[in-house]
């Protein structure tokens, strides 16, 4: 998300050791990890929140399916090669035989169960 290599990070570091200088760094740097803890441990008591509310029907629930990212990963950029009836045209998948490619000037074949 932010691309943070090792030079991008320090310089952030130099620059956060002037802007607060040697002795407020070390106590800002606990303060930041306090924070970062807290909001973990609230981001999992909604986790297991919403677990609870979903009940046991909903045990077996990936809440990373909840993502939007992994969401469109999962079900739109999937390989359609995984599942056959979705890499079967619509006729497959329905157990039909698949419909014959024309050539160009040949006419298609006359259903009477069509008309």
């Amino acid at each position: 998300m932010f691309d943070l290599s090792l030079p991008k990070l320090l310089i952030l570091a130099v620059i956060a050791l002037v802007v607060f200088g040697p002795k407020e760094l070390p106590v800002m740097a606990a303060k930041a990890g306090k924070a970062l803890r807290e909001l973990r441990k609230i981001a999992q008591g909604a986790t297991s929140d919403l677990r609870e509310g979903l009940g046991p029907e909903f045990a077996d629930f990936d809440l990373d399916d909840l993502n939007p990212r992994r969401f469109v990963q999962k079900h739109l950029l999937s390989d359609l090669s995984q599942d056959p009836a979705a890499a079967a045209g619509p006729a497959e998948a329905a157990g039909r035989a698949p419909a014959a490619t024309l050539l160009a000037g040949q006419e298609p074949p006359y259903d009477a169960e069509a008309t």
